[in-house]
């Protein structure tokens, strides 16, 4: 099963998206990361660290992130985690809330962690009109 890690500078952010998920995949492995140790806005590496272990169900983790220090933070954990994990976490190229739901949605399916990822992006093109 692939996990799901959703980054966000602020812990309210990633609560929200994961409770939005969570109403259609209820009981998929979803961890946030959001804010900092204190509580504050930002991202702190050792708190995505741990989300993406936790995560980890075998299949690989798919990682969300909303802006770009969040980004770097994931690089930065992503260095921190043992190599054999490392290699199964990729950082989705979507839209947090979006491509949240959908990674998450197609992850509760059994899907591959490509698929998800790919679910994810393509979340990029959803039209809102």
């Amino acid at each position: 099963m692939v996990g799901v890690v959703i980054v966000s500078h602020s812990a309210k952010i990633a609560e929200g998206i994961k409770e939005l998920a969570l109403q259609m995949a209820k009981d998929h492995p979803v961890f946030t990361a959001g804010g900092t140790q204190d509580g504050g806005i930002g991202t702190d590496p050792m708190r995505i660290q741990e989300a993406i272990e936790n995560a980890d169900q075998g299949d690989g983790v798919a990682v969300l992130a909303d802006l770009g220090s969040a980004v770097m933070s994931v690089d930065l954990a992503k260095e921190m985690i043992e190599p054999e994990l490392s290699a199964r976490v990729f950082l989705a190229n979507a839209p947090i809330v979006e491509g949240s739901i959908a990674a998450v949605v197609e992850a509760s399916l059994g899907s591959s962690l490509d698929k998800v990822l790919q679910t994810a992006a393509d979340a990029k093109n959803m039209n809102k009109e």
